[in-house]
């Protein structure tokens, strides 16, 4: 492919000024948005305000005068705006694993002569641990996992588990269920769906409310850009609000939480799923960030990502020196998350020799090699850099240099 047809990409991506919301650092090309997404300017300076003027000057007059107690509800609805929610059905606090909890207990609550958990069984880990744990907890006669492959889950929703417990991409391959047909097969043999949309909000087109969705929860950091540890989300249907009563009954989730009863008296709506005092700083730091989608359409990050994808791709097959990558995720673009996996004996000192060279990927046990490609801050030409590098990384053989192939503890 000529680098003037890379050229001309750009110059007509409706989405190329949003590059410069963001601060990326000069040399790298940035291919782990789906791991961690990158700082953004308007992130930053709500930081430092945050830091110096509302707590270094304001103190704890913060909590009304910049409306700090609101954050989880405010938050919350600028991410319901990007899954196709009502805003009253979102709320931003905690972390993936602790709101996964609270929605399993909800979701067997309402299932009360069901018990089994039905899941991938190459699911992201920490969602089956959290079912593990509840299991644990309260017996396998009310709390039970089932694992199966994924062309196996249609059947086994005959078996009418309580609950199906999904992510909608998966994380090392990238291949997509489809929500909305497997959330009406589980409602046909009364099942209900939590739905993990870590690696879907901000980059696919979602509509939670139309696909009558019960639950999901999904993560603040990756491309929703909010931070390393950000505070997760949950969602959950209007519906089922009032027949629920979430385990973990902090103070926050108290209809009067400064009228400091001693019984707890939990709200009605989606803030009932509050707990304990909102971490004010980080999530001052992802409502900013989420402004960067104000302008901007699902259609259109959409279409970009399956393009960078695609573009990566079509580059990858133009070398054969490239060829003992094998790709691991679907070759139809309209099937993936935006990510590619590529399967390598040596994948890990590959992600270390890229990262030095400039190109940061990376890396899911045991040998799979993550380009993730965010359409908000990458550009055409970045995914042609990277191809380039990669080339010569594994023509000149680089990666077997001892020094890339030491373990950190983080992978």
């Amino acid at each position: 492919m000529n680098k003037s047809i890379i050229t001309d990409m750009d110059a007509s991506d409706p989405l190329a000024k949003k590059r410069a919301d963001f601060e990326i650092p000069a040399g790298k090309i940035y291919l782990n948005g789906n791991s961690l997404g990158p700082l953004t300017r308007a992130a930053r300076a709500r930081a430092q305000e945050t830091i110096d003027q509302q707590w270094g000057q304001d103190l704890n007059a913060s909590w009304n005068r910049h409306h700090w107690i609101d954050l989880p509800l405010t938050t919350g609805a600028k991410i319901a705006a990007l899954m196709g929610a009502a805003p009253s059905q979102v709320v931003c606090c905690d972390s993936v694993s602790i709101n996964l909890f609270k929605l399993l207990s909800c979701a067997l609550q309402l299932q009360s002569d069901r018990s089994m958990v039905l899941s991938q069984r190459d699911n992201f880990p920490t969602d089956l641990y959290i079912v593990e744990g509840l299991s644990h907890l309260l017996g396998s006669s009310h709390c039970s996992l089932r694992l199966e492959d994924a062309g196996s889950l249609e059947p086994a929703l005959d078996s009418r588990p309580a609950v199906l417990l999904l992510s909608q991409v998966n994380f090392r391959s990238a291949e997509l269920h489809d929500i909305s047909r497997l959330t009406q097969l589980a409602h046909e043999n009364g099942t209900l769906v939590i739905w993990d949309l870590s690696h879907s909000v901000g980059v696919l087109p979602l509509e939670l409310d139309k696909w009558q969705v019960d639950f999901a929860v999904g993560c603040g950091y990756k491309y929703l850009n909010g931070g390393p540890g950000a505070p997760a989300f949950l969602y959950v249907a209007d519906r089922h609000l009032a027949n629920i009563s979430q385990p973990l009954s902090g103070w926050m989730g108290h209809r009067a939480p400064f009228d400091f009863q001693p019984s707890y008296d939990a709200c009605d709506g989606i803030d009932q799923f509050l707990c304990g005092t909102p971490p004010i700083i980080s999530m001052s730091v992802l409502d900013s960030a989420l402004e960067v989608f104000s302008d901007v359409s699902l259609a259109q990050l959409r279409a970009k990502s399956v393009q960078l994808g695609e573009l990566f791709l079509s580059l990858l097959g133009q070398n054969d020196s490239l060829a003992e990558l094998q790709l691991q995720s679907p070759e139809n673009g309209a099937n993936r998350g935006s990510q590619l996996a590529f399967a390598h004996p040596s994948a890990y000192a590959i992600s270390q020799a890229l990262s030095a060279a400039g190109v940061v990927a990376d890396f899911r046990s045991p040998d799979l090699l993550r380009f993730g490609f965010s359409p908000l801050f990458l550009s055409f030409a970045d995914v042609w850099e990277s191809i380039q590098i990669l080339v010569a990384i594994l023509a000149d053989e680089r990666y077997k240099d001892p020094a890339f192939k030491q373990r950190l503890k983080v992978t």
